[in-house]
């Protein structure tokens, strides 16, 4: 790989059609992917998730998926220390590094540098979580409003992990993360270009459509059971980021009894594809992405294009 080839970064919504589009590029180019996807990076959650499969990832080496026990967690700032790290060594080894997914706060780390922030503290948490069982998160939203409204603005009232993760910071500094990220320059030092291809739809109805069949699937090949399993692990709750993701809440509550199966089925449809309409708002905020319409018939032949242009083939 030429030394000023840019680091091509396959972006997009769930069900967009990253992987396979993916997969068609290392056909005939020698590559890795590295996965920039949140929930990817844990082991035994394959289903809910929609990992890649035994044969695809086989067929060519991927990186950052099945990386850590559910039980724990992995950072924005982690992900941008292994990213940099792997996108040498691919590079080392002579192949050209692909950055495929969707968790566009990664991307962002990854390009624009991290603001450092307070670190994360158990019994904060733990209160937090006492009082949202307790009033519930629409109402921890508000409280953060009264002390935070521009973080509260951008995040939606049942958004518990960031809701949570604002009011901690407000808790253990009394300063409002707004101002955080206001005050602080992130490092944003790094020798390589990365170039966001953005597989967005042209026409949304068709990509909600492949969100709804796409979670049906999932539902038969056995997600309900995945999570059962997980469950019984008994060291998993669903205050975990790994059980936040979208789908594994939803089960966990049917699990629970506190909805019924189609209820669950409609709530993990619709969850998605607010997660959808989030990573289409931070795509369309990258005024320099290249973008494939990921609706239209032809979008595999598209991005296979459009990625080969900017590596100069």
């Amino acid at each position: 790989m030429k030394a000023n080839t840019p680091i091509v970064c396959l972006l997009g919504p769930t069900a967009s059609g990253k992987t396979a589009a993916a997969l068609a590029l290392a056909q005939d180019t020698p590559l890795e992917i590295i996965s920039v996807d949140s929930a990817l990076v844990y082991r035994e959650m394959d289903i809910g998730t929609a990992k890649p499969s035994a044969d695809e990832l086989a067929a060519v080496p991927h990186h950052l998926i099945d990386i850590i026990d559910p039980r724990d967690a992995y950072s924005a700032a982690q992900f941008r220390e292994d990213t940099l790290r792997l996108v040498d060594e691919i590079t080392a080894r002579g192949r050209r590094p692909l950055l495929v997914g969707g968790t566009m706060l990664y991307y962002k780390a990854l390009t624009q540098g991290l603001s450092p922030l307070p670190s994360a503290d158990a019994d904060v948490r733990a209160k937090l979580d006492e009082d949202a069982a307790r009033e519930g998160w629409p109402a921890m939203h508000a409280r953060l409003a009264s002390v935070d409204p521009v973080t509260a603005a951008r995040l939606a009232p049942n958004d518990a992990q960031r809701v949570q993760r604002a009011l901690e910071i407000f808790a253990l500094s009394g300063k409002p993360m707004s101002q955080w990220l206001a005050e602080q320059t992130p490092d944003t030092a790094s020798p390589h270009a990365f170039v966001p291809v953005a597989l967005e739809p042209g026409d949304r109805s068709v990509l909600h459509a492949r969100i709804a069949e796409r979670f049906r699937s999932m539902l038969a090949a056995g997600f309900v059971e995945e999570v059962e399993r997980l469950r019984a692990r008994g060291d998993l709750d669903p205050g975990l980021p790994s059980m936040r993701c979208v789908g594994y809440r939803q089960v966990w509550e049917y699990l629970d009894g506190e909805t019924d199966y189609d209820t669950m089925r409609d709530k993990g449809v619709f969850a998605t594809r607010q997660l959808c309409k989030r990573q289409l708002t931070w795509l369309r905020s990258m005024p320099e992405r290249h973008i494939v319409d990921c609706t239209a018939a032809d979008a595999p032949q598209r991005a296979l294009a459009t990625v080969r242009t900017l590596w100069g083939d």
